[in-house]
């Protein structure tokens, strides 16, 4: 895996809420955190997980320091760490789709035990609970198409296309996301394709 390559997956599922909560952290913890974001930046996550370690343990409870930290495990491919950091933002904050998103990302690249049905069954529960979530039916739809469920990952897509604030959008990165691709034909045929 290239460097960054998994960051630039989590930035764009995360943005939103990733940087909420980060105003509150307290001095000097809040240095240490722009810090290992800006070294996770960079493509050097040893250098976030060193600033990381060096805040208090007050902050190292804080939801948006532990999706950081799933971020920077997840850059090292440290697949095992990353799942037990998103179910840990699943306790500290269940009512943000972060962790439930992530963990299934981590559990569907995990050795051994992962595997897409495996992330397919974490991901799953979470539709119910965020209805308006654009990012949960699109990656329960990419399981799905790669289980071969094509007819539930179409209905999966059209899910998140109809709470999605750009349809466009979410119809052009669909066409490029390789995990789509046994829906490419339908999308271009009943989607509003990407000029």
């Amino acid at each position: 895996m290239r460097p960054g390559k998994t960051l630039c997956a989590f930035a764009r599922t995360a943005s939103p809420r990733y940087f909420g909560g980060v105003h509150q952290l307290p001095h000097p913890d809040r240095f240490h955190y722009d810090a290992a974001e800006g070294w996770l930046l960079l493509g050097d996550p040893e250098s976030a997980l060193a600033e990381l370690r060096r805040l208090g343990p007050r902050a190292r409870g804080c939801a948006c320091v532990r999706e950081l930290e799933w971020g920077i495990h997840a850059e090292r491919a440290d697949w095992p760490r990353a799942v037990a950091v998103a179910e840990e933002i699943i306790q500290l904050a269940p009512q943000r789709e972060f962790g439930w998103v992530h963990r299934a990302y981590a559990l569907r690249r995990l050795p051994g035990d992962g595997g897409l049905e495996r992330a397919w069954e974490a991901l799953y529960p979470a539709l119910e609970l965020f209805p308006r979530s654009t990012t949960v039916p699109y990656n329960l739809a990419c399981y799905a198409a790669q289980l071969g469920r094509l007819e539930q990952a179409w209905e999966l897509f059209q899910r998140a296309l109809k709470v999605a604030p750009r349809p466009k959008a979410l119809v052009c990165m669909a066409l490029a996301d390789a995990d789509l691709q046994p829906l490419w034909p339908r999308i271009r045929a009943e989607a509003k394709p990407c000029s």
